[in-house]
């Protein structure tokens, strides 16, 4: 009785697995997926470097990722052996992190000798990001921020998210395959078959999931752990069928070529930035998938006969740091250049330093780490490894970003200290008045600090409340206000996108010494008064708009400011938008004053960037070549109650417009003002406010 039962147990413990020679569910070591591997890093250093596309490689690790590790933890289960969750987790964390702090530390000094100090904050906010494994959230939560800075330029650590996703993978597979085992030892079931159900419920979950997400918000999908579930299924799914699949060689030959092509032809086809991931990438991870399940097939004519090659298999080795470094090479070669590709002679060369870089850090650093017979005795050790990569990056990145901070909080003590010697430091706008004397003091840095440009978008401080708060639900999160101000003079909405939004940062300065309401009706990107879904944010907008409408029609403040036109990057076209006229009219009709404010030039480059790495004068432009000859909405002053107002002469002095005014930076990015800039904008919009309204203004 006690051996049947013996008997029974194993029997519930291993699957019958048929035997099936040579397969790859039998073999310890698989070159030909070691190859794959190298093919798959090949493809994404060739198509970001060569090509500046995206092939779907990444997608292939996903997949072979997953493979591997059930693979390692469904023989665990089905030999009766314990998973020893912290051990692996230590043991694979002890493996990964050498090499990603030997990336990010040498990321970091190329940062510091290549990227303009716009960029520096953004960079060191991702170092965290990476070394913690959320760089995909990061980056998820950027691609759908409007006041992101700079969404053009490509980051040193962007291709993080991948091996982000991989981390927080490598955490959560080995809690599914313990759920698993403890399902199969309550229900007497076989591990296999629980584990296929599991993986499968995740993998349909997942797909539908990722294929909605992708098509309504697939700049975010793109970077979303959940939307790549199922690709790390998909490779669950077939490491646990794979040995019950018996195709003929011949019919495996054909499997593997016809993956290898696949591979190598989906980024060539579909744009996989834009497309992925959804059901288009089951092109890549398929193909991947065919090329496993051809497995061996001891043919000259297989594809496992290429992917075997040894010098591929050498290149798998390396393929972890091959990811790791090319990308970096190529931002910090670009941005050092001012190109926008690499070509091809230069691209070669990023890729022979690529994979030399990567051979030696995988030769000294990687594989003596991973083989250390002293660090696998004791688990601490493991751990004690995993501190010290962490710490390695931990504390030049602190001291780095304390510096920073430092540096604002003694701008910041300055302006508490002598707003007098701030006034005549920082004149920013009034440098341009006739018979401005220049009286700073000589070298000082410019305001607000290239490291700050995050703080400089206006904020109000305040959600709408009371009489103010809007009834439409639409507006809820859209809607801010000054602190409320008792028995105010005046009451001003403010109505438009993030240029309207800058333009706060003068109205603000005026309501504050006359003491105005101001509310603000804010949404990035939307133009005031767009009916067309085609215009802005699409349909978003047009509801943001109708919405705003009839909050002002219901509220009727004393006036509403807006943006009046809009001006068009590197362009002298300017026009008002669409709708525009109709929404002042709807307005001023009703009473209410129309402030219609004119565009400020907006730019290709980052003005910002460009004064980090070159002079102000360098990086002025000719007003002419950035806005109209005269301000489109000018014809709108007929309308009864409309003032249109324009401070160019804030900006531009001349016909130049100079990128630092009154040693005031005036750009945060490519078109949106410095908040510090604005409020030197003050004086100059209350007195042409007060010229257009009859008002009082101080």
């Amino acid at each position: 009785m006690a051996g049947d039962q013996s008997r029974n147990r194993s029997r519930r413990r291993a699957a019958p697995v048929p035997n099936l020679p040579k397969r790859s569910d039998q073999r310890k070591f698989l070159p030909e997926v070691q190859g794959l591997r190298a093919v798959a890093v090949l493809m994404v250093v060739a198509y970001h470097v060569w090509f500046g596309r995206i092939s779907g490689g990444v997608d292939v690790f996903l997949l072979i990722s997953s493979f591997l590790l059930t693979g390692q933890f469904t023989r665990k289960l089905e030999n009766g052996r314990a998973l020893e969750l912290f051990k692996y987790w230590a043991h694979l964390f002890k493996r990964l992190l050498p090499l990603i702090a030997v990336t990010l530390l040498l990321t970091l000094l190329g940062t510091y000798l290549f990227l303009p100090e716009t960029r520096w904050t953004g960079t060191l906010g991702q170092t965290w990001a990476s070394l913690f494994y959320y760089q995909n959230w990061f980056l998820a939560a950027e691609s759908v921020d409007y006041y992101a800075t700079d969404h053009s330029a490509a980051s040193p650590l962007q291709h993080f998210w991948s091996l982000s996703i991989q981390g927080q993978i490598f955490i959560l597979w080995p809690l599914i395959f313990a759920v698993g085992a403890m399902i199969a030892r309550a229900g007497k079931l076989r591990i296999r078959a629980v584990l296929l159900y599991l993986f499968g419920a995740v993998f349909a979950v997942s797909l539908v999931f990722s294929i909605i997400t992708t098509n309504t918000n697939q700049a975010f999908a793109y970077f979303d752990t959940r939307t790549r579930l199922w690709e790390f299924a998909l490779g669950s799914m077939l490491a646990l069928i794979l040995p019950y699949l018996d195709f003929k060689r011949s019919t495996r030959i054909v499997f593997g070529w016809l993956g290898v092509v696949a591979m190598l032809t989906c980024g060539m086809i579909l744009q996989v930035g834009q497309q992925f991931p959804g059901y288009m990438a089951l092109w890549p991870t398929l193909a991947a998938a065919f090329v496993i399940v051809a497995g061996f097939t001891d043919s000259k004519f297989g594809a496992d006969r290429f992917l075997s090659w040894k010098p591929l298999v050498r290149l798998g080795d390396s393929s972890y740091a091959l990811y790791l470094f090319h990308w970096p090479l190529l931002v910090f070669f670009l941005v050092d250049t001012g190109r926008d590709h690499a070509g091809a002679v230069a691209g070669t060369v990023i890729i022979a330093i690529s994979l030399v870089a990567a051979f030696l850090a995988t030769k000294f650093i990687d594989t003596p780490i991973r083989r250390s017979k002293w660090i696998e005795q004791k688990r601490r050790r493991a751990i004690l490894t995993i501190a010290v990569c962490i710490a390695l990056v931990a504390a030049p990145l602190s001291v780095w970003q304390l510096r920073i901070h430092a540096d604002e909080l003694a701008l910041q003590a300055q302006d508490e200290a002598a707003q007098s010697e701030v006034f005549r430091n920082y004149p920013g706008a009034l440098a341009l008045q006739p018979g401005f004397v220049d009286a700073a003091d000589p070298d000082l840095p410019l305001r607000p600090a290239l490291t700050a440009l995050d703080k400089q978008w206006v904020t109000f401080g305040k959600a709408c409340e009371g009489s103010l708060a809007p009834a439409d639900g639409t507006l809820t999160d859209n809607c801010v206000q000054t602190e409320l101000t008792q028995k105010p003079k005046k009451t001003i909405v403010v109505v438009g996108d993030s240029h309207a939004q800058q333009l706060s940062g003068a109205l603000n300065e005026v309501a504050r010494k006359n003491n105005w309401q101001v509310v603000a009706l804010l949404l990035g990107g939307c133009d005031f008064g767009a009916e067309n879904v085609s215009s802005g944010r699409g349909e978003e907008c047009v509801d943001f708009n109708k919405s705003a409408l009839d909050y002002v029609l219901k509220l009727k403040p004393d006036a509403v400011l807006t943006l009046a036109t809009k001006s068009v990057a590197d362009s002298p076209e300017e026009h008002v938008p669409a709708g525009y006229e109709s929404a002042v009219r709807s307005i001023a009709s009703e009473g209410i004053d129309v402030l219609g404010v004119r565009d400020n030039p907006r730019f290709v480059a980052n003005m910002a960037s460009c004064v980090a790495q070159s002079s102000s004068e360098d990086c002025a432009v000719q007003q002419a070549s950035h806005l109209a000859a005269s301000n489109p909405a000018e014809s709108l002053n007929q309308i009864d109650g409309a003032h249109m107002i324009d401070l160019t002469d804030q900006l531009c002095k001349d016909g130049v417009c100079s990128p630092v005014v009154g040693n005031v930076l005036v750009y945060l990015d490519q078109n949106h003002l410095t908040w510090d800039f604005a409020k030197t904008m003050a004086p100059a919009l209350g007195e042409r406010i007060a010229a257009a309204t009859g008002w009082d203004v101080k």
